[in-house]
C-alpha cells in the first residue's frame, strides 16, 4: 500500500539548527475561550469578562495564557513530539503580547540540541519554539525537550547536546500587556482581598479543591489544542505500552491544576512567564486532581507586582498529606506535576 501520510519525525531526523515551520494556523474564537473554561473550571476574572478586563486598561478579555500556551504547543507535536516516549520540561518560557478572540496564531520552532540515550532507541530533542499571531507579531516563546523514538536503532544521531536553559526568566524578561493598569482593580468582582503585599517567601498556599479528569474532558481538551500524540488518543496502541492505556495531556494537568489555584491565588492570575516545570508521574482518566503553591520570589515592576509561583499538582490524596519529595530528592508517586511560573498581581 502506497501512502502520502506523514508518520512524524524520529530522533534521527532531527538536528542542531534545524528550522521547523508547523502546520495549521488557529483562530481563537470565542467558542473556544468558552469551552477551555468549560474543560477546566477557570474562573479568573481577567480572561472572563470583558467589562474586568476593561477596568483593567485591556480592550477586552485576553484569551488565557495557558490556552495560547496549549495551541502554539499543538502545533509542533505532528513534527516534534508524534513519536515521543515523554515530554520532559519546559523552561524560558515568556508570554509577549496578549491574545485576543479573532487572533490567529502558528507557530515555529528551532532545534536547540540532539542527545542519543545510551540505550541506543531513544534520545532527547531540545526545540525553542515561537508562536506568532496574524500579524507576525511574536506572543509566546519556550524552550521544551522531550524524549523521541528513534526509526531505526541502527541509525547514526549526531549528537549535539543544548547548552542548560535558564533556571527562571529574569525580571527584566517579563513582558506585561500594553495599557494593562491595575490601579482600579476590582478586588471584590476578582473574588479575593488579596493583593502583592499580602504574600510572602517561603508561603505555602493550599487550594484546598479537587477535580476528577474524566475520559471523555480530556479527550475534548486535546482535541481542542490540535495535540496529536499518540500516547493520549490511540488506546489500542496504549495497550502495548508501559502504562496500558492513554496519558492526560500535560497541559491539562497544568490548566486544571491552575484552574485549581484560583482559591488563593484569585488576584494573581495574568501569567507572565514560565519558568519550568516537568510532568513527573502519569495521570490518568478517572484521577482526582489537587493542588497547593509556593511564593518562591517576589518583585516589584513599578504599578504592578510579581510572584514567582510553584504550583505542585498531586493525584488521588489531599496535597498536603505529605512531603512531595522524600529525603533523597525523589517524587513522591502522587505528585504529577511541578511548575514555576511569574504572575501579575495588583498592588494596594
Amino acid at each position: 500500500m502506497t501512502t502520502k501520510s506523514n508518520p512524524g519525525n524520529f530522533l534521527e531526523d532531527f538536528r542542531q539548527g534545524q528550522i521547523i515551520a508547523h502546520a495549521t494556523p488557529k483562530t481563537i474564537t470565542e467558542g473556544d475561550v468558552a469551552l477551555n473554561i468549560a474543560l477546566t473550571g477557570s474562573r479568573y476574572a481577567l480572561f472572563s469578562a470583558d467589562s474586568f478586563a476593561q477596568n483593567c486598561g485591556l480592550p477586552g478579555a485576553p484569551v488565557d495564557p495557558l490556552l495560547v500556551f496549549h495551541t502554539v504547543f499543538g502545533k509542533t507535536v505532528p513534527d516534534i513530539s508524534l513519536n515521543a516516549v515523554a515530554n520532559l520540561g519546559y523552561a524560558e518560557g515568556r508570554f509577549l503580547a496578549p491574545v485576543f478572540a479573532g487572533d490567529t496564531l502558528n507557530a515555529v520552532s528551532e532545534v536547540l540540541g540532539v542527545k542519543q540515550n545510551s540505550n541506543g532507541k531513544t534520545g532527547v530533542v531540545t526545540v525553542r519554539t515561537t508562536g506568532f499571531n496574524q500579524d507576525e507579531i511574536p506572543v509566546l516563546s519556550y524552550v521544551r525537550w522531550v524524549m523521541v523514538n528513534k526509526r531505526d536503532a541502527s541509525a547514526e544521531v549526531i549528537d549535539a547536546p543544548p547548552k542548560t536553559p535558564a533556571s527562571s526568566v529574569p525580571t527584566p524578561d517579563l513582558v506585561l500587556p500594553q495599557g494593562i493598569d491595575f490601579s482600579g482593580y476590582d478586588f471584590a468582582l476578582a473574588g479575593s482581598p488579596h493583593a502583592f503585599q499580602d504574600y510572602e517567601i517561603g508561603e505555602k498556599i493550599d487550594h484546598v479543591d479537587g477535580m476528577t479528569v474524566e475520559e471523555a474532558e480530556h479527550q475534548l481538551a486535546t482535541r481542542l489544542y490540535q495535540n496529536t500524540a499518540k500516547v493520549h488518543f490511540d488506546a489500542l496502541a496504549q495497550k502495548e505500552s508501559r502504562f496500558g492505556k492513554r496519558l492526560i495531556y500535560g497541559g491539562v494537568t497544568i490548566s486544571i491544576a491552575r484552574a485549581l489555584a484560583f482559591n488563593g491565588l484569585a488576584n494573581a492570575q495574568l501569567m507572565i512567564a514560565i519558568n519550568g516545570g516537568r510532568h513527573v508521574n502519569p495521570l490518568f482518566a478517572g484521577d482526582t486532581l489537587y493542588a497547593w503553591s509556593e511564593v518562591l520570589a517576589k518583585e516589584d515592576l513599578g504599578e504592578i507586582g510579581a510572584l514567582r509561583l510553584r504550583l505542585v499538582a498531586v493525584k488521588n490524596k489531599p496535597a498536603t498529606d505529605f512531603p512531595f519529595k522524600n529525603d533523597a530528592g525523589e517524587y513522591d508517586p502522587n505528585v504529577v506535576l511541578d511548575f514555576d511560573y511569574w504572575a501579575a498581581i495588583p498592588k494596594r
